[in-house]
């Protein structure tokens, strides 16, 4: 999953590794908190929907934007979030 948000942020340097893999891992912790099953919040996840919001979480905090900007990905990835936590397959609540 590094190598995906490294792809998403245009970054080609390991100078940022260690920063991006704690976001990565803040955000797969925040996706457990709101109730996303742990064996799909992995940092080796193939799920689309799991990767783009933590490549959302990640830029949001990661890259020097615009604060229009930083309000479209704080609202795009709560979007996520809300979306993974009521979806089918992604928690063990009971309906």
């Amino acid at each position: 999953m590094l190598d995906l948000v490294k792809t998403a942020l245009r970054i080609t340097t390991t100078a940022y590794d260690a920063e991006l893999t704690m976001l990565i891992n803040a955000a797969l912790r925040d996706l457990g908190l709101a109730g996303v099953m742990d064996d799909l919040l992995v940092a080796t996840s193939t799920d689309p929907l799991i990767n783009l919001a933590v490549t959302i979480f990640a830029k949001r905090h990661f890259s020097r934007t615009a604060p229009a900007e930083y309000e479209a990905l704080e609202q795009s990835y709560l979007s996520f979030k809300s979306l993974l936590r009521s979806s089918t397959g992604y928690t063990n609540w009971e309906a």
